[in-house]
């Protein structure tokens, strides 16, 4: 960069004032409403410091003030609490059949849910891209009308996706080295927030940690229930990425099968139990869309709750091998939980059953089933995108606070 030399001691003080910041906004989100006090306390910074530091997040609009409270002992103290009404993180997913869009405050509140049909399995990247920059426009333009500022902008793929936003290998959607992030950054036309790619199953994982039943647990599987099995790996409270980023290909678990071992996602996706629990005439090899899935997935829960043998036994079947995988799993990784996502959670009734008694039987010992349902829906890869957004503010990368000044819907009309 062509300029002025930057300073290193100022630089190295602007580094620390920035991780000072951010960890007083975590702070106010983990135990909020808390005082100036409070947070002196919980996190080890003086008075003086943490009362600059909570003026000038006052001033940014990322904290607000919400009166006194006398329930202590001294002088009432004024509590303080995120200001959700002043930013806006946004996550889109990209998936073979759909995309969907969230926004959420800065307390993580929603703000906005949109789901739209597209076919990425079918049409090119660019394609793709286009869809996702109008889709992130109407976002930005509705978030911005509200008087927010956008903090970012998460999207999640099915796929390998390189820390730099490289989609080197996305099977659901026939890509192959799609150089995803820049190409987004370009059709945005320089948006003025960050624009970050990565995992849906690592998305998702994020999103059970700050969203889920099970806030705040720091060893987490999540398996995706969509057409494809992938896993997301939180460990020690942080996203295990592996040397590649390329870690969490659960589907390709070794598992029994008649004649020796398959493919876990061969038996045990949602795709695959869809395949093989309803009847044989029902059945074929060809590829499911998510609709197909999903009428497919209601047909089974129905027969399975009117008491259907051939149903309930192919249930059980199918349950047995996605036991195997996370059996292997938690013995690799002993998570606190393993959450089964998307459409993994209309089947939980049967298959979680299934999947805790084997894990007893081998003898983890937990006081709790470690495998749960989610509570987040479909949604999940969106919301953990948006959430990975949240993460890097209180990570330091924080807003001014200044109102906007680029528009999305000008650049455009705007000529090329």
């Amino acid at each position: 960069m062509i300029g002025r030399t930057r300073d290193p001691n100022k630089a190295e003080v602007g580094d620390v004032r920035a991780t000072n910041l951010a960890l007083v906004l975590r702070c106010v989100r983990e135990q909020g409403p808390c005082s100036r006090a409070d947070i002196a306390a919980a996190t080890g910074l003086n008075k003086t410091t943490v009362s600059s530091l909570v003026s000038e997040l006052l001033r940014r609009r990322l904290l607000r003030e919400t009166g006194t409270t006398e329930n202590r002992v001294g002088r009432p103290a004024i509590m303080l609490t995120l200001d959700g009404a002043s930013c806006a993180a946004i996550g889109i997913e990209v998936n073979a059949d759909y995309l969907t869009a969230v926004a959420v405050d800065l307390a993580g509140r929603p703000v906005l849910s949109w789901r739209r049909a597209f076919p990425a399995s079918t049409v090119p990247p660019a394609r793709a891209v286009t869809a996702v920059t109008a889709l992130a426009r109407r976002v930005v333009t509705r978030i911005e009308h509200d008087g927010r500022q956008v903090l970012g902008l998460g999207v999640a793929l099915p796929g390998l996706v390189d820390p730099d936003g490289r989609a080197r290998l996305v099977p659901a959607l026939h890509w192959r080295d799609v150089d995803f992030a820049a190409e987004l950054v370009d059709a945005l036309r320089g948006p003025g927030f960050p624009v970050e790619i990565g995992n849906d199953a690592n998305y998702a994982v994020l999103a059970e940690h700050r969203f889920g039943e099970h806030v705040g647990t720091r060893d987490l599987v999540y398996l995706t229930g969509g057409t494809s099995l992938g896993a997301g790996l939180l460990v020690d409270g942080a996203l295990r990425r592996g040397h590649s980023g390329y870690s969490g290909e659960a589907g390709h678990i070794p598992v029994p099968a008649p004649g020796g071992s398959a493919r876990l996602e061969t038996v045990a996706s949602v795709t695959a139990i869809a395949r093989r629990t309803l009847p044989d005439e029902a059945r074929d090899d060809g590829h499911l869309s998510l609709a197909e899935v999903e009428l497919r997935i209601d047909e089974i829960v129905a027969r399975a709750r009117a008491g259907d043998t051939t149903t309930l036994t192919r249930l059980d079947e199918a349950a047995h091998d996605l036991a195997a995988g996370v059996f292997t799993l938690v013995s690799v990784l002993d998570p606190e939980r393993v959450i089964l996502g998307g459409y993994y959670a209309e089947l939980a009734p049967w298959l979680l059953p299934v999947v805790n008694g084997l894990l007893d039987t081998r003898g983890v010992a937990v006081e709790e089933p470690i495998a749960v349902p989610s509570t987040l829906g479909l949604d999940a890869p969106a919301l953990g995108a948006a959430a990975r957004i949240l993460d890097a503010v209180e990570e330091g990368r924080l807003p001014d606070g200044t109102t906007p000044t680029h528009d999305l819907a000008a650049a455009a009309r705007a000529p090329r």
